[in-house]
């Protein structure tokens, strides 16, 4: 019986407080979970992994990573005691060519747990993650997305984890006046990115971040990129939104699935 194909996810993790928190945040994640079929594997891209290069996690027992300060004890406290996978952070090594290497000093960061732990509360299948190499153009992130492809009919599930609009400079400026309000330039950002996903247009995500909204919406690209691994690696497949909404005024929430 051959391997069924798996989807592809882009999820907008926002805050690391979703972890523990029951809202409509964490409420979608365990819904979404609840749509996908069981993968022999997954390999997330953070955006919390944003360094000088190109690795895959080879840890048999990767650790739980707390990449963040000033949070409640107990977000400390959680711990995701997935399995690592070597043999595939080889193998994804291998598909994303001669610059990446498999490390050993990463982990699963929140980027990564953060989701994982609605969509797979039992941490029964290994979890490896991809670094974003912060060199690049963005146009080669769409390209290393579809060479993760291949992984679909081999049970893995590839997953993005940032967020379509990701400017926590106003997000906190909102939390602190208590003036949470959408902001056009958000809302018609995550608006376009929608848009061009559906349609596949991949010289619109490439060029996206240097318009004036996306300047806005990332000031920086590292919540950005991981979408282009996953519509690179979803590529001509059917899109649906099973989250979307904003959090803080212009942190857009919206997930996407590539595939049925």
């Amino acid at each position: 019986m051959s391997t069924p194909r798996m989807p592809v996810l882009f999820v907008g993790h926002g805050s690391p407080m979703n972890a523990i928190e029951d809202n409509r945040w964490s409420q979608g994640f365990t819904k979404l979970g609840q749509l996908l079929p069981l993968p022999k594997a997954i390999v997330a891209v953070s955006a919390h992994w944003y360094v000088n290069g190109t690795y895959t996690t080879g840890n048999e027992k990767p650790e739980t990573i707390h990449d963040f300060g000033g949070f409640p004890p107990e977000l400390y406290e959680v711990q995701y005691p997935a399995k690592g996978d070597p043999q595939l952070a080889a193998r994804v090594a291998s598909l994303m060519g001669p610059r990446a290497q498999v490390s050993q000093e990463w982990g699963l960061d929140h980027g990564t747990w953060s989701v994982v732990k609605f969509l797979r509360p039992k941490a029964d299948v290994p979890v490896i993650q991809l670094s974003i190499d912060a060199r690049l153009p963005v146009a080669d992130h769409l390209a290393l997305g579809r060479a993760l492809k291949p992984l679909r009919d081999e049970g893995v599930l590839v997953i993005g984890s940032g967020n379509v609009t990701h400017n926590l400079r106003h997000a906190f400026m909102s939390l602190r006046s208590g003036k949470i309000e959408q902001v056009p330039w958000a809302t018609d950002f995550d608006a376009d990115i929608s848009k061009a996903l559906t349609q596949h247009d991949a010289a619109f995500l490439a060029q996206a971040p240097t318009t004036e909204n996306g300047r806005m919406s990332h000031p920086t690209l590292d919540h950005y990129l991981p979408l282009l691994y996953a519509a690179g690696a979803g590529e001509g497949d059917a899109v649906t939104f099973p989250i979307t909404g904003f959090d803080l005024g212009s942190l857009s929430m919206r997930s996407v699935m590539f595939g049925a």
